[in-house]
């Protein structure tokens, strides 16, 4: 019987997996109940690098949709010849390759996973401590970290994004939805 509960709360836990998003991802309460894990990884990393919760949130809503396989679109050529894909963003946080070797390397973190949304979020963390200290961009403040997340330092720091009005209009959403979700996490905590 006891071999039976074991197999039964490994099987339930299997489902609540890190990889299923919940249930309504427009809702920072509902995210905070149904993935506390990940809620709890935000604290972590609010702690660890100052990035807010709702930034973090914010970010990864707008990134991947709270989706741990999340990827960029393949290409065709001639419309019909696969041809990779835009990008090697990948995971929750869709750090390309490089940018999260970088921070493997910087962190000394060998063994995280993009698809893992603890280490996506301290990714991001790491990833906007560094746009703070580089680019001296608040923490919280999430339009211009999305800035520098999307055009990278460098670019963020040529101004990239000043003749971009897409980049731009995409960060303004980033930061009505870290608005929205602080709003909703100071009435459900």
């Amino acid at each position: 019987m006891r071999y039976f509960a074991v197999l039964l709360v490994l099987g339930l836990g299997s489902c609540a997996g890190d990889g299923n998003r919940p249930s309504d991802i427009d809702n920072a309460c509902v995210i905070k109940a149904e993935k506390p894990r990940w809620y709890a990884a935000t604290k972590a990393v609010e702690s660890r690098w100052g990035v807010p919760a709702h930034v973090q949130l914010a970010t990864v809503y707008y990134e991947s949709k709270f989706r741990a396989d999340a990827r960029t679109r393949r290409e065709y050529l001639f419309g019909f010849i696969p041809n990779g894909r835009e990008s090697s963003a990948y995971g929750f946080s869709q750090a390309l390759d490089a940018t999260w070797d970088w921070y493997r390397d910087e962190t000394g973190r060998r063994g995280a996973d993009r698809d893992d949304f603890s280490d996506s979020v301290d990714f991001m963390g790491w990833y906007m401590d560094q746009s703070f200290q580089r680019n001296g961009i608040a923490k919280d403040d999430a339009y211009n970290q999305y800035l520098a997340y999307h055009e990278g330092h460098t670019g963020f720091a040529n101004g990239n994004h000043l003749n971009d009005s897409f980049v731009r209009n995409y960060a303004v959403k980033v930061q009505d939805k870290a608005n929205e979700y602080e709003s909703q996490l100071q009435r459900c905590t």
